[in-house]
């Protein structure tokens, strides 16, 4: 058993459920490249990855409403984000070693894109669609229950948490400020793992920094930095 065939198996065991159809496996762990590179029509993670998106949050939403019998709408769809997420979806991939499973061309494992985040959580529902196929419904909720585990232990988000930007333009508004603005200080890093760092500045406050793998996420941050900073939780 090679490198490969050995994380694949450990793949199957961190699921616990053991493929009757080895070929959707391994089409749902195979990226792009490694189908460009031989020319075959269909035979990536990316169909998969829409049904995925679908699968986990429908079987997410049905924990939540299990789990959570007395929160509103608006805990709840918090909470929903939180667990669908890129970010969470990566650490999941992670966590039971999706990467080493990946099937991609050799130039993009050299290049890191194995471990970058996207690709990960891409190929993460892209999984949870495979299941889903292979076993039902039952399958593919018996392995979320297994590797979403931490996920759901994770403290649910509270309102600034959640849309940090948004609290904190709400907040510059209470406080009879002007809207919050934010600039890239610096972008380094290659395509595949940038690093953002950003700057927030709200009037005549002093501006608060963060940095990120997106521009996005950098901004999130630095406006979760400034509310601490200014004791809103």
């Amino acid at each position: 058993m090679n490198r490969r065939e050995a994380a694949v198996t450990a793949v199957e065991a961190a699921l616990g459920h053991e493929f009757k159809d080895a070929g959707l496996l391994e089409r749902a762990l195979t990226h792009s490249s490694a189908r460009q590179k031989t020319g075959q029509r269909g035979g990536d993670y990316e169909r998969l990855e829409f049904l995925g998106d679908r699968v986990l949050g429908l079987l997410v939403a049905e924990r939540l409403m299990r789990a959570r019998p007395g929160a509103d709408e608006n805990l709840l769809t918090r909470h929903f984000h939180q667990l669908v997420n890129r970010d969470a979806c990566a650490r999941v991939a992670r966590a039971v070693g999706l990467g080493e499973a990946l099937r991609m061309a050799g130039g993009e494992t050299r290049s890191g894109l194995r471990d970058n985040d996207t690709v990960l959580g891409d190929a993460m529902e892209a999984i949870l669609a495979a299941l889903y196929l292979d076993g039902g419904l039952d399958a593919a909720r018996r392995a979320l229950d297994r590797i979403w585990a931490e996920e759901f232990d994770r403290p649910a988000p509270t309102a600034v948490t959640a849309n940090p930007k948004l609290a904190l333009q709400e907040w510059a508004a209470r406080e009879g400020l002007g809207h919050p603005v934010y600039r890239v200080v610096e972008h380094t890093g290659p395509a595949h793992a940038p690093r953002f760092v950003v700057a927030v500045r709200v009037e005549e406050r002093e501006e608060v920094t963060a940095a990120a793998g997106a521009k996005s996420e950098a901004e999130k941050a630095a406006a979760l930095a400034f509310l601490a900073r200014e004791g809103v939780t």
